[in-house]
């Protein structure tokens, strides 16, 4: 079965999508309106060529200068409502959204007005068979003052759909031990705890994320496949990686972790990852700026060499590793159980 048939069967089932930035996701087309709508004139062509970075610094770099040109709450209701009709279009029916919530803060914008906005485009993504939750996203390099921030917001917000804290950003810039507090008051307020590790950072990011931080997902943590000992914890421990496929290769990740040579999605471990037992959610992280969609990534799984039934299995992941209640979660499970037998997929 050929990467196109694969996408044409998993086009087919509701899926969750757990590792997807917001400010991410916006197409060239929307950042050329928005960037108008401030007062500069940019073109979709140039928005493209700022999103095809060459490394990972050169890709915040685009990701900073992308999220210049969200400013009022009427400009992430737009990018919120776009991302949510092409989450639809794709019969994504779950999806947990990250904010860069401390750029926010950072810049001095109102926040709670700017949630308020997500939150009402989140109720509307309804009426089109999805459910949106959030997760607040401190940048490392802002320090642990700003994640303390905000944690605090995260927390002050939960009660409209906030289920998560989580750090992003450069991950060489802060220890994790600085980030403690900032968790601790998370969890405290009742949210859960996830954390980028081992996308740029060694094996041993992935371990302090875990013991230091209580992460109970990791984002992206591809240098796990470095430290087989590692390997062998995460699968026994269920610690969820949220793989992103195309993201490593075009920030560069995958070259930094496994040298030159590797910059290549054919030496991705995804596969390693499933054949050893780990819990993976596949998704997007920033799919306007890699040029890509969640179906696009269950292709690669393929073309990677999983097969229909393993793609089925990995698909189903995600469900499991999602920051629902247990009987939400079963209530999707059942939904995708039930569309994968029909398509001969158990």
């Amino acid at each position: 079965m050929t990467a196109s048939d694969i996408a044409a069967i998993v086009a087919q089932l509701p899926k969750a999508e757990l590792h997807l930035h917001l400010e991410g996701s916006i197409a060239p087309e929307t950042a050329a309106q928005l960037a108008r709508r401030h007062g500069a004139e940019i073109t979709p062509a140039e928005v493209a060529h700022r999103y095809r970075s060459p490394d990972f610094p050169g890709f915040l770099d685009a990701y900073k200068w992308v999220t210049s040109f969200l400013r009022q709450p009427q400009d992430y209701a737009l990018i919120a409502d776009e991302l949510f009709a092409r989450l639809a279009a794709q019969d994504v029916v779950y999806a947990e959204i990250t904010i860069s919530a401390s750029v926010m803060l950072r810049r001095n914008q109102d926040l709670a007005a700017n949630f308020a906005a997500l939150a009402e485009a989140a109720e509307r993504s309804k009426s089109r068979g999805l459910r949106v939750q959030w997760i607040f996203d401190t940048a490392r390099q802002f320090g642990p003052e700003m994640a303390m921030e905000t944690a605090r917001w995260a927390a002050r917000l939960a009660p409209r759909g906030v289920v998560a804290f989580g750090v992003g950003g450069d991950e060489l810039a802060l220890p994790a031990a600085e980030l403690r507090p900032a968790y601790d008051l998370a969890r405290e307020a009742g949210l859960r705890a996830v954390a980028h590790a081992g996308e740029i950072g060694p094996p041993q990011a992935i371990r302090e994320a875990i013991e230091i931080l209580g992460a109970e997902r990791i984002g992206h943590g591809i240098a796990a496949a470095l430290d087989p000992a590692l390997m062998e914890r995460l699968a026994s421990d269920g610690v969820t990686l949220e793989i992103c496929p195309t993201s490593n290769l075009r920030t560069g990740a995958l070259a930094r972790q496994f040298g030159a040579e590797s910059a290549s999605l054919d030496r991705h471990p995804l596969k390693s990852f499933f054949d050893r037992g780990l819990r993976v959610a596949l998704s997007t992280d920033d799919p306007a700026m890699f040029e890509t969609d969640l179906i696009a990534e269950y292709a690669l799984a393929a073309r990677l060499g999983l097969d229909a039934p393993e793609i089925a299995r990995l698909a189903e992941m995600s469900f499991h590793a999602a920051l629902l209640p247990e009987p939400d979660c079963q209530s999707y499970l059942a939904r995708f159980r039930k569309r994968t037998s029909e398509l001969g997929l158990l």
